[in-house]
């Protein structure tokens, strides 16, 4: 017998749970396939290491609770206690030399940091803070919640508005963050540390067209969030609204494919060759290729269309992350000339200067890892000791590496020797900076390479973590394509809303939100949530 929903939703991570659960408290019948055991996708806080060691194995830093509609719509921390922690020390650059750079959510804490290197350099930093602030206000964070334009009449829209923060960011978008990190900073370690918080998102650093994302991750900087209790408290509380709602979860499930009758997506067949047919919409929050090319399939695309999926190109850049479960807590050896150092969010160690950051990006390019480790680090127990043992902690490392290696290729990420190196490096390194993270204090250590990631989280192909390159061309109304970037396709009823999706990855709540405006939308299901405030008032200025 045929089981039918209103809407079939393809992925449970972020954006699959957050548009299952606006559609499901709009009344809609929901059901929600997911191919691993659990929910939440990056997401996730799992024991890898030891018991009672709860690790943030993926995603860690929550950088846009302060505009997400969905923290608001489903009153994560009053309905689900699902809380954020705001760390004062944000960015933490320790210097071999004792010294250490830093950025805070109070802003002059951070010009006092960066005035002990340079005044000038922190009076730039002040004025740089003010412009990248009202940037993302003005324009940068309501576009992430809004449908985007071509790029045309986007751009006529920003030029005519005449908003002073808009035409300044569409200056800063054309230069490369190497140029605009250099145009306003002369010390190098204040370079180093811009320059990396600028791109370890995935931006390169001499690619001109993408400043705005510059713009965004230095505003977001000092605007990171831990969730307490871990990451997947998240994706619990969307879990629970959907279920709240009679919405169905199904995990374990992989779909063979998209039954599509007459140019439409009428439903979903299963593996066991169950056929669950949709009533209203499915929406897709996979990779394009998987969507278009493995479930849709050539035969039901246009020819063009189907060559623009071909071209969509993976992130070069794929994470080499090793999990810890300590003894105590790192101890870092600048902390005795700035007692706030030993308690930061987030730790860039190893890149002192931007030569060296940039090098170690030109390595990963040509499928190289440096044998000196650089990387950032995070120590979530030292803000939310829930997630360990009493008195104990967890950290993550989480570098840069690539996916296919120069030496070996992909599968040399399997050898146990070689990734054991690699995650030594990185333990070496720490040591330099936290000389009491002794060999005794690491009591387990998970390891996860670029070829772990595709075999956990299948979206995340060749190791990439945002479903897809951040490239000029892959990115605003081309994220993935000008058919799609609104979250509609060229068949109707199937709707895409993943991190492959316009505006793109890393848990900001973008794309699944506004997957979800378009399914209610057109189908005329009335809304039972707001238009955010930041998006209208983003409208009468005209910039959107």
């Amino acid at each position: 017998m045929e089981k039918t929903y209103d809407i079939i939703i393809i992925g449970a991570g972020p954006n699959g749970l957050e548009a299952g659960a606006y559609l499901a408290r709009a009344g809609l019948k929901v059901l929600l396939l997911e191919a691993r055991h659990e929910v939440g996708g990056g997401l996730a806080t799992e024991e890898v290491t030891l018991g009672g060691f709860m690790h943030n194995t993926h995603a860690v830093y929550m950088m846009m609770a302060d505009y997400a509609p969905v923290y608001q719509d489903f009153k994560f921390e009053e309905q689900y206690l699902c809380k954020h922690i705001y760390p004062s020390l944000q960015f933490a650059m320790p210097l071999s030399d004792g010294k250490s750079l830093c950025l805070y959510s109070d802003l002059e804490k951070s010009v006092a940091s960066i005035a002990r290197f340079s005044k000038k350099d922190a009076e730039s930093y002040r004025e740089l803070y003010h412009k990248c602030a009202r940037a993302v206000e003005d324009f940068i964070a309501p576009a992430t919640f809004a449908p985007p334009l071509p790029a045309l009449d986007q751009m006529v829209k920003l030029q005519s508005a005449g908003v002073e923060s808009v035409n300044w960011m569409l200056e800063a978008s054309e230069k490369t963050p190497k140029e605009l990190i250099e145009e306003h900073f002369e010390n190098p370690h204040v370079r180093a540390l811009m320059l990396y918080v600028a791109t370890h998102w995935g931006v390169d650093y001499d690619q001109a067209g993408l400043g705005y994302l510059v713009l965004l991750y230095l505003n977001r900087a000092t605007n990171y969030r831990l969730v307490q209790g871990g990451s997947h408290r998240a994706a619990q509380a969307l879990h629970k609204a959907i279920h709240e709602r009679q919405g169905v979860v199904l995990d374990n499930e992989k779909p063979r494919r998209l039954i599509i009758e007459g140019g439409k997506a009428t439903g979903i067949e299963l593996h066991d060759g169950t056929v669950v047919k949709a009533g209203k919409a499915i929406i897709s929050t996979t990779d394009p290729k998987e969507t278009f090319l493995n479930l849709v399939g050539e035969k039901d695309l246009d020819k063009d269309f189907a060559d623009s999926v071909k071209g969509w190109q993976w992130e070069k850049h794929s994470l080499f992350t090793t999990s810890l479960a300590l003894a105590e807590a790192p101890s870092f050896t600048a902390a005795a000339s700035n007692p706030d150092l030993n308690k930061a969010f987030v730790y860039v160690l190893g890149y002192e200067d931007p030569e060296t950051l940039m090098k170690d990006y030109d390595l990963v390019d040509n499928g190289e890892v440096s044998p000196q480790a650089a990387f950032n680090c995070c120590f979530p127990t030292v803000h939310d000791p829930i997630q360990a043992p009493k008195g104990r902690h967890t950290g993550i490392i989480s570098r840069f590496a690539p996916y296919n290696l120069k030496d070996g290729g992909p599968d040399r990420w399997y050898s146990i020797s070689y990734k054991e190196q690699a995650a030594q490096s990185c333990l070496e390194t720490l040591r330099q900076y936290a000389p009491n993270m002794t060999p005794d204090k690491v009591l387990w250590k998970y390891i996860c390479t670029p070829v772990d990631l595709p075999n956990k989280f299948l979206d995340m192909v060749q190791g990439s973590f945002k479903q897809g390159q951040y490239h000029p061309l892959q990115m605003g109304y081309l994220r993935p394509n000008e058919q799609c970037s609104n979250a509609r396709t060229p068949i109707k009823n199937l709707y895409v809303g993943g991190s492959s999706n316009y505006p793109g990855g890393c848990v900001i709540w973008g794309a699944g939100y506004l997957a979800a405006n378009a399914v209610a939308d057109d189908l005329g299901i009335q809304k039972w949530w707001q238009e955010p405030a930041i998006v209208t008032k983003a409208k009468k200025a005209g910039l959107l």
